[in-house]
């Protein structure tokens, strides 16, 4: 009780900070004292996991409607394809001014802004990972539901999100890393410009770059692996252990996954008490309210109930298109006569090179994580030690290497053409690394010991029974990896340290330069020119992929 009173009132101490007044002339600078770390990495963590409350909301509900409904998937899929390809600054300066005069003279507005950047940074991982999830669900458990007579909601209780239960959460340990990734592009806000600092970890990284300050950037990142270890060892390994039961399996893993923290509530009486007194209660009510009572009334409910959700999708449907239609009117105002087929040639030229570079992240991410991350699946005590790593490796903003990063492309003489690769897979690698490793680690443990009963080794191990079972997440993990690169690439194309500055020839490196400067022609046709490459490769390649993956790879 203690420690939930704790928590509610570290909530309430540091959300005070997002209510005060707020005067974008006036704004105060971040303190570069060691002293306010603690009260900056409160600011930040209190953001990411609004964030990401939001996002998991976002992605279970997404992924249902794309998984359960045909027609909503048409429209869900392609629109996750584009959302993931607009860069975190592409949402910033489209939304900045936006919630800062929905909270007119208030910081809440700016704050608003950042939490919804750090959302697009985690959200479409989860939303496709849940979707597969649910589309690879085993056919014969699909049946018995269907042959029990389970409603939607016991279905989505008993059998769906149980079955999706390690996808999402290691999906969610990826996208709360990304959330980490992109903290100091929303905490430091340089859109329009408009310089604006919100009080957090992000921005004192951000300012300690633009100072050169090493031991202020060392502090910070300190602080940052202490948050990172601190929540491995409170929430995703608990919620690791809790999981364990949901493998379809017939045999149970001789060495399943541990948390003392989860050892400690699952004994605790308060959390018995609240399920018996509270949780059981509410759901008894529920299934009681949404329980059919008669044949004919539940028809005639059904079809008025039909046709007032069309009535509803019609609208929003109508709603929305105006909308787009609005926007896209004007956009090809600003447009005109600011963008000339050289320039739109110049800019599909950098797009082209950015995409090489993000293949060619994928290939090798996907030849050196994945049998590490098999590795580890099969390894519970070694995961237990690698797990919190690959969440600092995930976690790790790149800027945060550029003192390094930079120093040694400039004294070994290699361009940041080629160097940009190794930064973008230093973001976005673990989306393959995390998603191979809830692979491997959902294999049914009947299967291990059947292949180990049939003498199966290397080659034709991985042939038989790794490949296959990995598949699915893998295809989530490098989908999701790609979509990232060309986010990380607005980071990764253009290297600042101090008075040092390294610039790649891409699109990222163009956004970045173009967003500054605020030239907003320039920055509706290179992120339309980022969104068209990401589409057409997800249509081409991963759509394709997924779809052999649903066909061919279900556990039945």
């Amino acid at each position: 009780m203690l420690a939930l009173l704790g928590l509610l009132w570290s909530a309430l101490h540091f959300g005070r900070g997002m209510l005060v007044h707020f005067d974008a002339a006036a704004m105060p600078q971040v303190d570069p004292s060691a002293s306010q770390i603690p009260y900056y990495a409160g600011r930040t963590l209190l953001r990411m996991w609004i964030a990401f409350s939001f996002s998991l909301l976002f992605a279970v509900g997404t992924g249902y409607l794309a998984a359960n409904n045909k027609k909503a998937r048409a429209f869900i899929l392609p629109a996750l394809d584009v959302l993931q390809s607009v860069p975190v600054l592409g949402f910033l300066s489209a939304t900045v001014t936006g919630f800062m005069a929905l909270f007119p003279g208030s910081l809440l507005g700016v704050e608003c802004a950042a939490i919804f950047a750090i959302f697009t940074g985690q959200v479409w991982n989860m939303a496709f990972g849940f979707y597969h999830s649910l589309v690879t669900i085993p056919t014969d458990m699909q049946e018995a539901a269907s042959t029990y007579g389970l409603t939607r909601w016991q279905r989505f209780r008993t059998v769906e999100l149980p079955a999706s239960a390690h996808s999402l959460i290691w999906n969610s340990m990826m996208s709360f890393g990304g959330g980490w990734f992109f903290v100091a592009q929303s905490e430091a806000i340089s859109v329009m410009n408009k310089d604006i600092k919100l009080p957090g970890l992000g921005s004192y990284m951000a300012q300690s770059i633009e100072r050169g300050d090493n031991n202020a950037a060392l502090w910070a990142v300190v602080a940052m692996i202490v948050l990172i270890l601190a929540s491995d060892q409170l929430v995703w390994r608990p919620l690791l252990a809790w999981a364990d039961k949901f493998k379809i399996e017939l045999t149970e893993s001789v060495t399943p996954p541990t948390s003392w923290v989860y050892n400690l509530l699952h004994g605790a009486y308060l959390f018995t008490w609240l399920n018996e007194r509270a949780w059981q209660p509410v759901m008894d009510k529920l299934f009681q309210a949404v329980k059919p009572k008669a044949r004919i009334p539940v028809r005639l409910n059904a079809k008025g109930n039909r046709l007032l959700w069309r009535a509803a999708g019609l609208v929003i449907a109508l709603w929305m298109s105006f909308e787009v239609l609005t926007a896209l009117a004007s956009a090809i105002s600003a447009l005109r006569g600011a963008l000339t087929f050289s320039i739109f040639g110049n800019i599909v030229w950098l797009g082209f090179l950015t995409a090489l570079r993000v293949a060619a992240m994928t290939v090798l991410a996907t030849l050196i994580w994945t049998p590490i991350g098999v590795w580890i699946g099969f390894q519970p005590k070694v995961a237990r030690f690698a797990q919190p790593l690959a969440q600092i490796g995930a976690s790790f903003p790149v800027n945060m290497t550029f003192p390094i990063v930079v120093g040694f492309f400039v004294a070994t003489h290699i361009t940041l053409n080629w160097g940009s690769i190794l930064l973008i897979a230093m973001g976005t690698q673990w989306y393959i690394l995390f998603n191979v490793i809830a692979g491997a680690m959902a294999i049914p443990n009947d299967l291990q010991e059947v292949a180990r009963i049939y003498g199966l080794r290397r080659w034709d191990l991985w042939r038989t029974l790794i490949l296959p079972a990995i598949f699915p997440f893998w295809v989530t993990g490098a989908c999701t990896a790609a979509g990232g690169a060309w986010n990380a690439s607005i980071v990764a194309e253009l290297a600042t340290w101090g008075g040092t500055t390294l610039k790649a020839d891409g699109l990222g490196a163009y956004i970045a330069a173009v967003t500054r400067t605020g030239d907003t022609p320039l920055i509706i046709a290179s992120i339309a020119v980022m969104s068209i490459f990401v589409v057409l490769m997800n249509k081409f390649i991963w759509r394709r992929l997924y779809a052999y993956a649903e066909r061919r790879f279900k556990l039945d």
